[in-house]
């Protein structure tokens, strides 16, 4: 199977999952496994996002999912601090990184990039943070994206309130490049 693919056949699944063809095409005809199948044909296909969220649920060891680069989006209306991110993202872990400067282009971006980690400017003008990560919940084939906040120093109590709106976590200084890849991975850990 290569590597970065996002949609697997039902042998993809059955070798990462250690089980028969067989079980896989079960699990999907029964509803567990959701995913669709090839017009004009009884082949079956199952999103690598819908096959994770499956292993989480069913506690299925990830060791065996493909693995790329990590991808990373970020959301920022200033250009400069957002160039800056994203070059200390790539040079030092060798993250994949785009860049977006607004709500509609964090929508269109996400669909066709997929990020593991979406970084969002909370303090960014013309940015609804809390609406870009309701609406990346709301959507199925991007829910597994960990959704943190690039914010100030925070209370508890503010902190508290960032996850209760969805948020995964939060950066407090994004030019701390250690700090806001120690996040990163554990961010992305708890995926694969």
């Amino acid at each position: 199977m290569a590597k970065g693919k996002n949609v697997l056949t039902t042998g993809d699944v059955a070798r990462i999952c250690n089980v028969a063809p067989r079980t896989v095409s079960k699990w999907f005809d029964n509803g567990q496994l959701k995913g669709y199948r090839i017009p004009g044909s009884k082949d079956r296909r199952i999103p690598l996002s819908e096959l994770i969220r499956f292993m989480k649920v069913h506690n299925m060891p990830a060791t065996a999912l493909p693995v790329s680069k990590i991808r990373v989006l970020i959301v920022d209306s200033n250009d400069d601090s957002a160039s800056t991110l994203a070059d200390t993202l790539q040079t030092k872990a060798n993250y994949e990184v785009r860049t977006v400067r607004s709500n509609f282009e964090t929508g269109a971006i996400a669909q066709k990039f997929v990020p593991h980690v979406l970084l969002i400017n909370f303090l960014a003008k013309d940015i609804d943070a809390t609406g870009i990560c309701e609406s990346i919940h709301a959507n199925e084939d991007l829910q597994t994206i960990k959704i943190m906040a690039i914010v100030n120093q925070l209370s508890d109590s503010e902190s508290a309130a960032l996850l209760q709106k969805g948020f995964d976590g939060y950066i407090s200084d994004p030019a701390d490049a250690t700090a806001v890849i120690r996040k990163i991975e554990e961010a992305t850990a708890i995926i694969y």
